[in-house]
């Protein structure tokens, strides 16, 4: 499902190269781990696939099902099924989280040749998503991100991948800032989620995570490049020794 070859690519900017290299493969299906150390280029990647313009890829590609998409804008990448959920989810006062999620799932079902959802489907849609997700309705009737917790805005996030059903999920840090409670209720979501045709991307700096989403592969990145890969064994090795050893051996 993702390709990615030879990546290269660097903050526009000021042209600091963080991406030196980088190769790998995701299938459908499969729930990738990437960890690595700070500054090891987990974010910009996240960023990079989704197409954030604030990086620009000097070399190499990536493929979405055998499409390039270096040429795509991130709404054109979010209308192929590729997802990302945010470190640090933004608040967007003034727009209503009602609101947002109906346009965001109509814009796909345009993008996508489909019926626009008539007001009593999507209410229909929403309720049983939330309750899945354990999502208190009254948050969903405040703006978007507005006042939440980190554990609110991280199930928020999941409601949103939930409801428009991407083919290519990408969560960066989603454990960042929870507790075990909601890090376990949005983990379910997430597993909730998986299918055969939906590849699952996971960055993180713990293994703690992958306690409750269980990877089929873990990629270690260290200054821009995959330098080691494995099985989730690989998780808990890093979190008994460090990154050390294993940076040592790729420098």
């Amino acid at each position: 499902m993702l390709e990615i070859r030879n990546l290269h690519a660097r903050i526009a900017e000021d042209g600091t190269e963080i991406i030196r290299g980088l190769n790998l493969t995701v299938k459908a299906g499969e729930v990738a781990a990437i960890m690595g150390p700070n500054g090891s280029g987990k974010s910009t990647l996240s960023y990079i696939l989704s197409g954030r313009e604030d990086y620009e890829v000097t070399e190499g590609d990536i493929l979405y099902n055998g499409e390039s998409i270096l040429e795509l804008d991130p709404a054109e990448r979010a209308a192929k099924g590729i997802f990302l959920a945010f470190q640090y989810p933004v608040e967007i006062p003034g727009v209503a989280t009602m609101q947002f999620l109906k346009v965001a799932m109509n814009s796909q079902r345009k993008a996508r040749g489909e019926d626009e959802l008539t007001t009593p489907e999507f209410m229909r849609r929403v309720k049983e998503a939330a309750a899945e997700l354990k999502i208190n309705p009254d948050m969903l009737k405040r703006p978007l991100n507005v006042g939440f917790s980190g554990g609110e805005k991280k199930r928020a996030e999941i409601l949103q991948m939930a409801l428009l059903e991407p083919k290519l999920c990408i969560l960066d840090e989603t454990d960042s800032g929870l507790d075990i409670d909601a890090l376990k209720i949005v983990a379910d979501g997430v597993n909730a989620l998986k299918r055969p045709d939906r590849a699952t991307v996971v960055i993180t700096h713990y293994q703690r995570l992958l306690d409750y989403i269980v990877p089929d592969t873990v990629h270690v990145l260290y200054k821009g490049q995959i330098v080691k890969t494995g099985d989730k064994s690989l998780a808990l090795e890093l979190e008994a020794n460090g990154y050390a050893d294993i940076t040592g051996q790729a420098a």
